[in-house]
């Protein structure tokens, strides 16, 4: 089929890669560049960067308005094929396309509809979701399935590996759908929205820690928040990302949540939580290179005793 590819980030190059060698991609509509940095350097998506190496044609809209319908008209594509890009396609653009459009998300919908459903599996403790191909209906992520295949998630997983995972498996799902709307042997199933549960877009102060919470819970939150915003604390007014932890079987508990109770050799700072230690294995000061545990406390003596997170440090 002839397809228009739609889609930004990472997640989504190996679907393109993988498109593009069996179908005949018409055109990758992917976010306009950016600029970035002090020396504001004109950032590209990885996705057009994918595409440029490809040779595909690029589409970079600001706005999906008739002008750029005309353009897509010309192209003559048969289907849109979307994974992970970030404007609402309305009825006028999508009647260009005669066999409609297709979507990947990366939950098990209708569970978990929206921008944010891998943190969101990793913050429920979750230990199974889907890659599920949806058709594009004008309600978020509310179409009918078309295949849902089942991802088991492992107990150190973090968001930045099931993203991965996600992304090389996206590609093999997207190509067994266009290949079974082909033949005919897809039949689209209805969600079933009485069930949908939602998540929203990750803002950069989701990741603080409440030491209030028990240590399995503050692990889920720093494997959630990987690799952005980062579950993250404050120490003497400055920003303190926690970059790996995992609950500590060990040590004894004290009665304030947040403070920094010693050291174990192998697992790292131990810090107390509201039930439990939790191990730091390795953190980054604000303005500072990310560091092992052993590092960073060779660079701050007091860190042992000391207690995280004031309610008033986070700057909004």
């Amino acid at each position: 089929m002839r397809v228009l590819f739609a889609g930004t980030p990472d997640i989504a190059v190996p679907s393109l890669r993988a498109l593009a060698g069996k179908h005949e991609v018409v055109g990758v509509l992917t976010n306009p560049d950016s600029r970035q940095g002090r020396g504001k350097k004109v950032h590209h998506s990885p996705v057009k960067e994918a595409a440029l190496e490809l040779g595909l044609n690029v589409l970079q809209p600001v706005k999906l308005n008739g002008e750029f319908r005309d353009i897509v008209k010309d192209l003559n594509p048969d289907i849109l094929v979307c994974f992970a890009y970030s404007k609402i396609f309305g009825p006028l653009f999508m009647s260009l396309f005669p066999r409609g459009g297709i979507n990947l998300h990366p939950s098990k919908l209708p569970d978990l509809r929206g921008a944010s459903p891998l943190n969101s599996i990793i913050l429920r403790g979750d230990r199974e979701t889907a890659i599920t191909v949806q058709t594009l209906a004008q309600e978020m992520d509310s179409g009918d399935i078309l295949l849902q295949k089942p991802l088991v998630i492992d107990d150190r997983e973090t968001t930045h590996s099931l993203a991965e995972r996600v992304a090389n498996e996206g590609g093999s799902c997207l190509l067994e759908v266009l290949d079974g709307l082909e033949s005919g042997r897809i039949t689209p199933v209805p969600q079933d929205h009485s069930k949908a549960t939602f998540c929203s877009l990750i803002g950069k102060n989701d990741g603080l820690v409440d030491w209030k919470k028990p240590a399995v819970e503050l692990d889920r939150v720093v494997r959630a928040y990987s690799p952005w915003p980062h579950g993250f604390t404050f120490w003497k007014g400055q920003r303190l990302n926690i970059l790996e932890a995992c609950p500590y079987d060990g040590g004894t508990q004290t009665d304030t949540p947040g403070q920094v109770t010693g050291l174990d050799k192998k697992e790292g700072i131990l810090i107390q939580t509201g039930d439990g230690i939790l191990a730091v294995s390795r953190l980054q000061l604000q303005s500072k290179k990310a560091l092992d545990f052993k590092s960073f406390l060779n660079g701050s003596k007091d860190f042992i005793n000391s207690v995280l997170g004031a309610e008033d440090d986070l700057k909004n």
